[in-house]
């Protein structure tokens, strides 16, 4: 029986790929579970609009994330904090604390595109990588500074 997938499915194909399946498969479990559609002339027709809408979704949002990419490279964050009398911070500056940080300024920017091997704990400057969709990345400067210097 031929079918569409609607989703990835392990060990059969991924999302929208036309396959093959045995009749009892298909009718027993792959069709009431939603995974598929009867692969007839309609739903062929259906796929090839959810095929270009997809598309075009995907190209928007390489744009839209290119933008983001471009606007935000190189941006210098200042960070003020707390810091002890040899210097010391006494809190670490951690990939939520920069991603609130980039919010504030304008930027969506998620805690788990960033890429922070440790948290920073002393002033500074330190550049840090920013991994987007699509595989751009670019990067900003995280300025640590005493909150007394303000």
């Amino acid at each position: 029986m031929r079918v569409v997938l609607l989703q990835d499915i392990e060990n059969l194909g991924k999302k929208y790929e036309i396959k093959n399946v045995a009749n009892g498969y298909a009718r027993n479990f792959l069709i009431p579970n939603n995974m598929v559609k009867l692969a007839d002339k309609q739903v062929l027709i259906w796929l090839e609009t959810q095929k270009e809408i997809e598309k075009n979704q995907i190209t928007k949002e390489l744009k839209e994330t290119q933008e983001l990419a471009t606007m935000i490279d190189g941006q210098e964050v200042i960070i003020a904090v707390k810091v002890g009398e040899e210097e010391q911070l006494f809190e670490s500056i951690t990939v939520q604390k920069i991603s609130e940080k980039l919010k504030e300024l304008g930027f969506a920017v998620e805690k788990n595109q960033i890429k922070l091997a440790e948290p920073i704990k002393e002033l500074g400057e330190f550049p840090i990588k920013i991994h987007f969709k699509h595989n751009l990345e670019t990067e900003i400067r995280v300025i640590i500074i005493n909150e007394k210097n303000d």
